[in-house]
C-alpha cells in the first residue's frame, strides 16, 4: 500500500468518524466568509460549502452515486 493509498483510508476513517462536526465547520465557515464579503458572492460560497461536504461524503463511504 503506498503513502497516497495510507491517506486516502485515513481521510475516509476520519471523514466517517467526524463527518457531521466537518459539515458544521464548513457551514460556519460559510457563513463566516458571506457575512465578510457582505452577501455579495452568496452563490459562490454556498456551492463551494456543498462540495466540500460532498467531498467528505464521498471519503466517509457515503457517496449515493
Amino acid at each position: 500500500m503506498g503513502i497516497f493509498d495510507k491517506f486516502k483510508k485515513k481521510t475516509g476513517e476520519l471523514a466517517e468518524e467526524h463527518g457531521d462536526k466537518a459539515e458544521d465547520a464548513i457551514d460556519k465557515g460559510a457563513d463566516f466568509a458571506d457575512d465578510k464579503t457582505g452577501g455579495k458572492y452568496t452563490d459562490q460560497i454556498d456551492t463551494g460549502a456543498e462540495k466540500a461536504k460532498d467531498f467528505f461524503e464521498g471519503a466517509a463511504g457515503n457517496d449515493d452515486e
